[in-house]
């Protein structure tokens, strides 16, 4: 058995016939739809999250030498920077990784 639905737009149509006296704001409506969800036992589909890639101990060695015996002076004084001034853990890694590849 197939269910006929109502096209989503022309659904909006009838709701916003219903709700435009009272001229909603988006919090309104988004509490609302959230009501209705709960009122129509709606679930909202989880989605999963990834774990974000952690370095093995070797690479982060290997990250750390890099930076301490790094050949362009202008190159080091950039890392080091980055790292005392507390920027996202995996981005300095990411630039000496970048930067070794394209020594190489």
């Amino acid at each position: 058995m197939i269910i006929q639905r109502t096209p989503p737009k022309k659904k909006a149509r009838e709701l916003a016939k219903y709700l435009r006296e009272e001229r909603p704001d988006y919090n309104y409506l988004k509490s609302v739809f959230r009501h209705l969800r709960a009122e129509l036992e709606v679930e909202m589909p989880k989605t999963n999250k990834k774990l974000p890639y952690v370095p093995t101990e070797d690479e982060i060695k290997r990250f750390y030498e890099a930076v301490w015996k790094a050949k362009n002076f202008q190159d080091m004084m950039i890392i080091k920077t980055l790292l005392y001034t507390g920027v996202r853990e995996l981005s300095p890694y990411n630039c000496v990784k970048m930067a070794a590849a394209k020594n190489n």
